[in-house]
């Protein structure tokens, strides 16, 4: 239930970004140079707000993390390494997006790091799930 948790708070940030990104609603960043990083060439992959990508990854982990609670699914050893998959995958590429804070843009997002730390701390919860699989088979 703690990846469900972590992953409705990043649904939540990721959707205050892309809402942003679109022009919905202004960008509201008490420290850091939110609007720097929202508004570089990095702030898309092609044509896609990479908020966008963030509402994807973290809705699929939302929902991941919620069926395998469910009866049906709880003993369940696929769900749990599918969810390791997609944190994997998000970490890396959360990973890369730091990086290119760090390094490239020079430039810090406080919304950007808050959705860093909430994929890595899906990351770290998602570890136990190997161990589950392996006992699960």
């Amino acid at each position: 239930m703690v990846v469900a948790v972590l992953a409705l708070m990043g649904v939540f940030v990721a959707l205050y970004l892309l809402a942003h990104s679109i022009g919905l609603i202004p960008l509201i960043c008490g420290v850091g140079s939110c609007e720097t990083v929202q508004s570089s060439q990095w702030a898309k992959v092609g044509r896609v707000p990479v908020p966008l990508i963030g509402v994807a990854g973290y809705g699929s982990l939302l929902v991941l993390a919620l069926l395998g609670v469910q009866p049906l699914w709880k003993d369940s050893w696929g769900i749990g390494l599918l969810m390791l998959g997609f944190a994997t995958v998000g970490v890396a590429y959360t990973a890369f997006l730091t990086y290119l804070e760090a390094a490239v843009i020079k430039a810090w997002c406080v919304w950007c790091v808050t959705s860093a730390v909430l994929m890595t701390l899906i990351f770290l919860a998602s570890l136990p799930e190997i161990g589950r699989a392996v006992q699960r088979r």
